[in-house]
């Protein structure tokens, strides 16, 4: 069993950025691929953000595209998600969860595909 906790939330004025991490414990982080998702008030859990289990592929939600980057080191065990160019729709709870996939699907956006996640970290955007 994986533990997950996620760090590095914070309030920050729109335009600025923030680094979450994203440590796991239990086992090797190298044995999943890796997302990140966030949740509004209100709304549901959507997809920010993905990577595989050794960082040669990711994916992002449109909206975040050349401005978020997800990168990962497994030596660590640790997930990052550096946010640049924050926008006050940003503004949700951060989630990192794993996703076991398979030999060929190595990428998911659909939260429920997930196994593992963490607690959350808060990130609040203000304009």
């Amino acid at each position: 069993q994986v533990q997950l906790v996620e760090s590095g939330g914070g309030l920050v004025q729109a335009g600025g950025s923030l680094k979450l991490s994203c440590v796991a414990s239990g086992r090797p982080l190298s044995d999943y691929n890796m997302g990140w998702f966030r949740q509004a008030p209100g709304k549901e859990r959507e997809f920010v953000a993905a990577i595989s289990w050794n960082g040669g592929l990711t994916y992002y939600e449109d909206s975040v595209k050349g401005r978020f980057t997800i990168s990962r080191d497994n030596a660590k065990n640790t997930v990052y998600l550096q946010m640049n160019s924050l926008k006050p729709e940003d503004t949700a709870v951060y989630y990192c969860g794993t996703f076991l996939g398979t030999s060929i699907v190595l990428i998911s956006t659909e939260a429920d595909e997930y196994d593992h996640w963490g607690q959350g970290t808060q990130v609040t955007v203000s304009s």
